[in-house]
């Protein structure tokens, strides 16, 4: 095995993940779990912590879209009328938890880890909600990167243990 289909492998694998994370019908776990299977010399960090990276870089989308630092396209947006009836009655619950968000940090931090490794609650609107509620860069993409290399970590190296148990 050659580091550059070690590599190759690696890059795909980054590549899937960033567009698993932007395109939620696309699925992460199956290639994680295929890649585990038929190639056996990458180590399974190597391919938790490549996923997980991916996983990450793609969810800041989500996250700077909710800080309102990204505009959507025209056709995901709502209509002036429409948004602005949605924005009165949201406005309200989200500043309300972005203030139990700057008083409870440790409990922000808890819920993103949980929402990053289980995808409970859904990942992908947890990271819009933690940029509407203004949680800090640094906390988002530290409790995501850990949270999502344990998932990816415990996928990556099921085949190995299962092997190993069957044999």
């Amino acid at each position: 095995m050659g580091v550059p289909l070690l590599l190759g492998w690696l890059s795909a694998s980054l590549g899937m993940a960033v567009l698993s994370s932007v395109i939620p019908p696309v699925l992460i776990e199956p290639w994680v779990l295929a890649v585990a299977v038929t190639q056996p010399y990458i180590p399974w960090w190597a391919l938790a912590l490549v996923t997980a990276i991916g996983s990450v870089a793609g969810k800041l989308l989500y996250f700077y879209a909710g800080k309102g630092m990204l505009r959507l396209p025209s056709f995901l947006r709502r209509k002036q009328k429409d948004a602005e009836h949605v924005r009165g009655r949201w406005s309200g619950y989200m500043e309300r938890f972005a203030i139990e968000c700057e008083k409870r940090p440790v409990w922000t931090y808890g819920v993103l880890l949980l929402s990053s490794s289980t995808s409970v609650p859904p990942y992908f609107a947890v990271a819009v909600v933690a940029g509407v509620a203004n949680v800090s860069l640094t906390n988002f993409i530290s409790a995501c990167l850990i949270g999502r290399f344990v998932r990816f970590a415990a996928l990556a190296a099921m085949p190995a243990v299962f092997g190993a148990w069957l044999t």
